[in-house]
């Protein structure tokens, strides 16, 4: 069974670090409302949360997703890309080690989890302004043992790979081919995201499990995007819009609310 760790919106969202966005006023009241929306979706599609506790004084400790990479034999903590980012690691180490076995990247390195797409035994690693040479040189050293397979792949115009693509199963990937250097996922059925929603090709895939039995692939979107809502919808994918606006303001998407992965002890 998958479990989702998150953790609430911080009040002081509005400090967050910006890269590629500009500045705009966030409601921090209906940010939580869309946060608290977000979980229950994800309950719904049949994925336990575990909500760890909201940190004040960290602006962006909602985007869990960049605080760890989590494989099936063990999560890789990093250093974050943002120095004021970096505290946030240590709460989530402390809950991922009831899960895994722990493996801390060290300096020079930098990586955000953002940066990682995950594709079985396959790992796309963005090379962006978070991750660097080092960082993908330790992830791939970390998950060697394991046989996994590290890819670099080039990030440009966006915060990380997945802010740019997003596997959404059925061996396709949702792609922005400005924002990523697509030539990487040979073998792989390549979806552009429609005119006038770059920034759609951040989808979260959930497995709706119910009574221990996978029953569908859904595909998080946020809601405003219909036009790829309606192009993936067409081509039979189970599609579940979600309103996460005030998010997207501090360049969060989808994805980056959650560290989703198998939960050991339910199996």
């Amino acid at each position: 069974m998958l479990i989702a760790i998150t953790r609430p919106v911080s009040p002081s969202i509005n400090r967050c670090e910006l890269t590629f966005h500009n500045k705009e006023p966030i409601d921090v009241s209906k940010a939580a409302t869309q946060h608290a929306a977000y979980e229950a979706c994800l309950r719904e599609l049949g994925v336990p949360v575990v909500s760890l506790a909201i940190e004040p004084d960290l602006p962006d400790s909602v985007f869990v997703e960049d605080t760890a990479v989590v494989v099936d034999e063990l999560a890789v903590i990093p250093v974050m890309g943002a120095a004021s980012r970096r505290r946030e690691t240590a709460s989530i180490a402390a809950a991922l080690s009831a899960y895994r076995t722990l493996k801390f990247l060290e300096p020079p390195a930098t990586l955000d989890g953002g940066d990682v797409m995950r594709i079985g035994r396959r790992l796309f690693v963005g090379a962006s302004s978070r991750t660097n040479a080092d960082g993908i040189a330790q992830l791939r050293a970390a998950l060697a043992p394991f046989d996994y397979e590290v890819t670099a792949v080039d990030v440009k115009l966006c915060l990380h790979l997945k802010s740019g693509c997003s596997y959404v199963g059925r061996n396709s990937i949702l792609v922005n081919r400005e924002w990523v250097d697509a030539t990487q996922f040979d073998g792989f059925e390549l979806i552009d995201v429609p005119a006038g929603e770059p920034a759609a090709s951040n989808a979260l895939l959930i497995e709706a499990v119910r009574e221990g039995l996978v029953e569908e692939q859904v595909v998080i979107v946020p809601s405003a995007f219909p036009k790829t809502i309606e192009m993936l919808e067409a081509r039979g994918f189970g599609v579940q819009p979600i309103d996460v606006s005030e998010l997207q303001k501090a360049e969060g998407g989808v994805t980056c609310k959650s560290i989703i992965f198998r939960d050991p002890r339910s199996e």
